[in-house]
């Protein structure tokens, strides 16, 4: 099934502690129903210093799930997902607008 979320869309948190926020995803896992969003549901983290990088604690984005992510529209408001066959391909389009979202 074609996925209705993807790397690199703008989204907007519909649930939980960062219940508003908007980032953009960085990462999608299709099998466990999540996606790593930048800067939101973030998570301190103790990591030991290596010869890279320093120790500490760190700041890291962890998994939310999809069902609590919308898309954000050209308004800047939560939309849903719709397919559409355009010509001979398969595109996805917002509900509230009816934009095509990638060409």
């Amino acid at each position: 099934m074609a996925a209705k979320l993807r790397k690199g869309d703008k989204v907007i948190v519909l649930a939980g502690k960062d219940k508003g926020k908007t980032g953009s995803i960085s990462s999608v896992d299709p099998k466990a129903n999540k996606a790593i969003v930048d800067g939101i549901n973030m998570a301190i983290r103790a990591t030991r210093q290596s010869q890279t990088s320093q120790g500490g604690r760190i700041p890291k984005a962890m998994p939310i799930d999809l069902s609590n992510l919308s898309l954000v529209d050209a308004n800047g408001k939560a939309t849903r997902v719709g397919f559409k066959i355009e010509g001979d391909k398969k595109v996805r389009f917002a509900k509230t607008t009816g934009d095509v979202i990638d060409a």
